[in-house]
C-alpha cells in the first residue's frame, strides 16, 4: 500500500549496486530516506533545470538524468493507478541556458527540445530564460507548446507571430481537465512573473492586470472545479502570486487551490492559508519535488483502493511535500525497485539519447584539471577555495587586456551572477565551463574614467549606500537559500556570514532528525513553513555564504602588475600609487547598471562613450584558455 497513516525513515541500504545512466556519472551514495507522503492526488515537479538533463556528473546525489526521471514518473504512475489515485507532472520553466547538452549545439537546443518532450508533463509553462531571446522565444511557440499538445499553458504572455506578425498568446491561458482515476476536476493557469527582460517579440502582461481580465474573471468564477492549480515561474512568497491568490478568493473562498513556483533556484514551502499552499523545486535537475493532497472533493467521486485516503476524501484537505534528490537510489528506494527492475524501456532510450548527443557535442573535451573546488557559494569571498577570487586573483590579471590598451590601468568589475556553479577537482571539460557560465557575455570598457568616481561603483552596485535602482536578481550568485534570508542578507553588512541556526534556510547547520552527522551525505536540509522533515535524504548540513553583486580587480596600477579589491572600502595602500584614470572593463549583461551608477556619482557617461573591448572574446572563452595554459595534467 502507497499511503501510510505516519512517516517513517528509511534506513535500508541496497544489497546491490545502484548504476547512474549516464556512463560518467558518479555511482549514488546510500543514505536515509524519508518516504514519498502519497495522497488522493499528486504530483511531481520540476523547475529551472536549465539545460541540465543529463544529471550532475560529478556530484553522486544528484546524478540521474531525464531517462531515470521519466522511468522514475512512469513507475510511480503505475503505483498511482493501483492504488486508483492521481499522479500529474508539473514544470515551470527556465529549461534552457545552463549546460552543454543545451548551450553547446547549433542552434542551442537542437538536442535537448527532442530530449525534454518524452516526458509526459500535465502542466507547463514559460521562465524567462526561454524569453529573453528572439529565437528561444520562437523556439517555445514553434516547437515547445505543440510538444505538450495543450498542456503548455501561458496566462500572461504573447508572441508576435513569426509569420502574420500578429500578436497571439504563447500558448492556451488556461486549461481544464479531469483526473483519469479520482474525477477531480482541476483548472490550471501558467504564469510568468513581471519580467522585463524579454526579447521585443514577447509581451509580458503584469500579473495584477491579467487577474482583472475578462477571460480570468470568468474562468475562476467555474464552480464546476474541485482543485486550481496555478503553475508559474514565480517565487512563492511575490506580488503576482498574493495577486493570483486573492483574486481566486474573493471569487471562490473555500476551492483549495496548488501553487507551483519557480526563478529563486530554492526548495521551499508555502501557506496562502488552510487550502492554499505552495512548492518549489530547486534548480539544475538537483531536486524533484513530490506534492499530494487528501481530502479533495470530485466531479464523480471514486473510492481510493486505499482504505487511508478514503477515510480522508471528505475531511479538510491535507496538503504535504517532499524533494527528492534527484539519483537512482532515491527513485529506486521510492518505487521498491532495483537497478533492474526500475528502469524502464521509455527512460533508458533517453538516457540513450542523451550520451548520444553528449558525444555529439564533446563535452567530455578536457581543457585541464582543476586542482581543487571552488565554490559560488560554499566558500566566503575572498578566500582560497572561492571561485570568485580564483577569477580575481589568477585569470582575470593575466587574462583582461585589449592589445591596443594593454600598457593602460584597468579596473575590471564582473557580476557573481554571470558565475552559475561551482568548478570541482578532477577534469575541467567544455560542460564544465559552460556548467559556470553559459552566457556568451563578451567586454565593454569606458576610456579614462577618473579613478576616484570609478572606484566608488563597487559601493553603488553592491547597494552597500541606500538602494537608488532596482538591481535585477540575476545580478548576484544565487544561492540555494529561502527568499527570506536572500532578503536578510541584502540588510546585512557582512557578506560573508554564513547561515544560521535560527534561520529558515535550506541548508542549515542542524540536523532535522537528529542523526549522526558523520554518517551523511552533505547536502540540503531544508526548513519551510512545514518543518524541517521536507528532503527526502537525511543529510549533514553545508555551510553557505553570500557574496557581493560584484567584484573588482585592479590590473596593471602603478604600485604592482596585479593588483585586487574584494569591496568598496578596498584601495591602494598608498594614495600615491592611485593612477589618475582607468579603463573601466565590465561584462557587456552590466553595462545598464554601471551606467546608472556612473550617472548617481555624478558623471554624464551614457552608452556613446562605451566600445568593445578584447573584440571577439567572451567570459568563458577567458576561463577556457587561462584552463589550457595553466591546469595541464592528467586528473
Amino acid at each position: 500500500m502507497i499511503v501510510r497513516s505516519q512517516l517513517q525513515i528509511w534506513l535500508l541500504t541496497f544489497s546491490t549496486l545502484v548504476h547512474s545512466s549516464q556512463p560518467s556519472a558518479p555511482e549514488p551514495i546510500s543514505a536515509p530516506l524519508r518516504e514519498l507522503p502519497w495522497g488522493q492526488l499528486n504530483f511531481l515537479h520540476t523547475t529551472d533545470t536549465h539545460g541540465w538533463h543529463a544529471g550532475h556528473l560529478q556530484e553522486p546525489s544528484y546524478s540521474g538524468d531525464w531517462g531515470d526521471y521519466i522511468s522514475f514518473a512512469e513507475r510511480l504512475r503505475e503505483q498511482a493507478n493501483e492504488e486508483g489515485v492521481d499522479l500529474l507532472l508539473v514544470d515551470t520553466g527556465d529549461r534552457i541556458d545552463g549546460n552543454g547538452l543545451y548551450d553547446a549545439s547549433d542552434p542551442k537546443g537542437k538536442y535537448t527540445q527532442d530530449i525534454f518532450k518524452e516526458q509526459n508533463i500535465d502542466v507547463i509553462c514559460s521562465g524567462n530564460h526561454e524569453l529573453y531571446k528572439k529565437s528561444s522565444s520562437e523556439n517555445e511557440y514553434l516547437t515547445t507548446v505543440p510538444n505538450f499538445h495543450g498542456n503548455y499553458l501561458a496566462s500572461n504572455l504573447d508572441i508576435l507571430d513569426p509569420d502574420s506578425a500578429e500578436r497571439v498568446p504563447l500558448a492556451p491561458r488556461f486549461r481544464k481537465f479531469t483526473t483519469k482515476n479520482q474525477g477531480i476536476r482541476i483548472l490550471a493557469f501558467g504564469f510568468l512573473f513581471d519580467f522585463t527582460g524579454n526579447a521585443n517579440n514577447i509581451i509580458v502582461e503584469a500579473v495584477e492586470k491579467t487577474v482583472q481580465q475578462k477571460w480570468f474573471l470568468e474562468a475562476i468564477h467555474d464552480r464546476n472545479v474541485d482543485l486550481f492549480l496555478v503553475a508559474g515561474h514565480v517565487p512563492l512568497d511575490s506580488p503576482e502570486y498574493n495577486a493570483i491568490f486573492k483574486a481566486i478568493r474573493e471569487v471562490q473562498w473555500d476551492t483549495p487551490i496548488q501553487f507551483f513556483g519557480g526563478h529563486t533556484h530554492i526548495r521551499d514551502y508555502f501557506k496562502y492559508d488552510s487550502k492554499a499552499y505552495g512548492l518549489e523545486s530547486g534548480r539544475y535537475m538537483e531536486t524533484i519535488g513530490f506534492m499530494s493532497i487528501t481530502g479533495l472533493s470530485t466531479g464523480e467521486a471514486k473510492a481510493p483502493s486505499s482504505h487511508h485516503i478514503n477515510e480522508l476524501v471528505a475531511a479538510t484537505p491535507r496538503f504535504s511535500r517532499r524533494y527528492i534528490d534527484n539519483n537512482p537510489y532515491s527513485f529506486h528506494k521510492h518505487t521498491s525497485l532495483n537497478s533492474t527492475t526500475f528502469p524502464t524501456s521509455h527512460g533508458r532510450n533517453v538516457s540513450a539519447m542523451i550520451a548520444s548527443a553528449r558525444k555529439a557535442l564533446k563535452l567530455d573535451h578536457r581543457f585541464g584539471c582543476a586542482p581543487s573546488n571552488l565554490w559560488t557559494n560554499r566558500a566566503p569571498f575572498p578566500s582560497e577555495n572561492s571561485i570568485f577570487t580564483w577569477l580575481q586573483k589568477q585569470v582575470f590579471p593575466s587574462m583582461i587586456s585589449d592589445t591596443a590598451r594593454k600598457d593602460i590601468p584597468r579596473l575590471v568589475i564582473v557580476n557573481t551572477g554571470g558565475i552559475r556553479f561551482d568548478v570541482f577537482k578532477g577534469p575541467f571539460t567544455i560542460d564544465t565551463i559552460y556548467a559556470i557560465s553559459p552566457f556568451t557575455s563578451g567586454f565593454r570598457y569606458i576610456k579614462d574614467v577618473p579613478y576616484q568616481t570609478a572606484k566608488k561603483l563597487i559601493t553603488v552596485l553592491n547597494q552597500e549606500v541606500p538602494q537608488i535602482f532596482d538591481l535585477p536578481y540575476d545580478l548576484a550568485a544565487k544561492m540555494p537559500a529561502s527568499g527570506q534570508w536572500y532578503q536578510s542578507v541584502a540588510e546585512d553588512s557582512d557578506v560573508n556570514a554564513p547561515f544560521q541556526d535560527h534561520q529558515q534556510v535550506p541548508l542549515s547547520l542542524r540536523s532535522s532528525d537528529g542523526k549522526d552527522k558523520d554518517n551523511l551525505t552533505p547536502g540540503y536540509i531544508t526548513t519551510d513553513a512545514a518543518g524541517s522533515d521536507g528532503d527526502d535524504t537525511i543529510h549533514s548540513p553545508i555551510k553557505f555564504y553570500n557574496v557581493p553583486n560584484i567584484f573588482e580587480t585592479h590590473i596593471r596600477f602603478p604600485s604592482s602588475s596585479a593588483s585586487t579589491s574584494a569591496s568598496s572600502s578596498s584601495s591602494s595602500s598608498e594614495a600615491e600609487h592611485e593612477p589618475e584614470t582607468v579603463d573601466l572593463v565590465y561584462v557587456d549583461f552590466i553595462e545598464r547598471y554601471v551606467l546608472l551608477a556612473l550617472k548617481f556619482l555624478g558623471t554624464d557617461y551614457g552608452e556613446g562613450d562605451t566600445e568593445v573591448y578584447m573584440e571577439g572574446k567572451s567570459l568563458t572563452g577567458v576561463i577556457s584558455e587561462w584552463v589550457e595554459g595553466n591546469w595541464e595534467g592528467d586528473c
